[in-house]
């Protein structure tokens, strides 16, 4: 997986390209660790994903806790197989999907 990040002003943005699954998520965790500090507001750039596990899922729920007592996080540009992942757990009950 490949993870670009750009910060615009308070809002960070972070795409992900590839899949985020046991193996990656660490990396995403981490690097929303060492990133969300400062910002106000995270948007999540899902255009590229192209597979989400119950790992991948773990992080989005902690980084959206924790965004939450910020400007909030939301989800761009979801494709239909992540998209159905999230309806399935009930993702898309709790996150912002645009």
């Amino acid at each position: 997986m490949t993870i670009t990040k750009k910060q615009n002003g308070s809002t960070l943005e972070i795409a992900l390209e590839g899949r985020l699954d046991t193996m990656t998520a660490p990396d995403l965790e981490k690097e929303l660790k060492d990133s969300m500090d400062g910002a106000e507001a995270l948007i999540l750039d899902f255009a590229d994903l192209a597979y989400i596990s119950s790992a991948g899922l773990r992080v989005l729920l902690a980084a959206h806790k924790a965004m939450s007592r910020k400007g909030g996080m939301k989800v761009i540009n979801v494709n239909e197989i992540v998209r159905e992942v999230f309806d399935v757990t009930g993702f898309a009950d709790i996150l912002t999907i645009e």
